[in-house]
């Protein structure tokens, strides 16, 4: 899909907010009657909670057959309760919490060869074991592509070196935002809307971070 314009960004970390705050109170969260075209489309994401700078939760979905909208709604609820790294978020904790969406691109093949921190995201799969980490992850801590693919596969259960010896590399890009955005964002036209579809769960777990 192409890239999220300004609106579109806004729409996105408004909703995900929303979801956030109605999932850790137990309400129940009024839904859009109407979105802009382009988070129609579906598409795989990522939401990631941040607390004083050190994460709170993170879970998405590589793939999904629902409307990106849809998927930031479904994925920041499951941040917030399902993360079981973490205890569920506390109401008294929401203002706190900063949000950050990463929008994926569909996977594909890759060679070790051709991994490019800072660009890509890392699936590594064997059998029924796999594993995910975003593309900002090698950033932050700094990893060269070899560290990257080892500690994917760490991620999946797998072997450190399983990624030379027949695991399946898969590689994605992401397009990050987060609640600072809306900081900066500047008063725009409005988007024309398209009623949203019917929704239909998605049977996969989500992925965490």
């Amino acid at each position: 899909m192409s890239p999220l314009n300004a609106e579109e960004k806004g729409f996105l970390l408004r909703l995900a907010r929303k979801s956030l705050e109605a999932a850790v109170r137990n309400e129940k969260m009024e839904m859009p009657a109407k979105a802009p075209p382009a988070l129609i489309i579906p598409a795989g994401a990522f939401v990631s909670l941040y607390k004083q700078g050190h994460l709170r939760g993170c879970i998405g979905y590589v793939q999904s057959a629902n409307p990106l909208y849809r998927t930031v709604i479904e994925a920041a609820t499951a941040a917030a309760l399902l993360d079981t790294r973490f205890e569920p978020v506390r109401p008294e904790e929401l203002p706190e919490i900063e949000m950050e969406i990463s929008v994926l691109s569909p996977l594909r093949e890759v060679l070790p060869e051709e991994v490019r921190v800072g660009t890509h995201g890392l699936m590594v799969s064997q059998g029924r074991a796999r594993g995910l980490l975003l593309p900002q992850v090698a950033v932050e801590h700094h990893w060269q592509p070899e560290r990257f693919l080892e500690e994917t596969c760490r991620k999946a259960g797998l072997a450190s070196d399983a990624w030379r010896r027949g695991a399946k590399t898969e590689a994605f890009t992401a397009e990050v935002f987060n609640e600072r955005f809306l900081e900066s964002e500047q008063p725009q036209n409005s988007l024309t809307a398209t009623p949203v579809p019917p929704h239909h769960p998605e049977k996969p777990l989500p992925e965490k971070k």
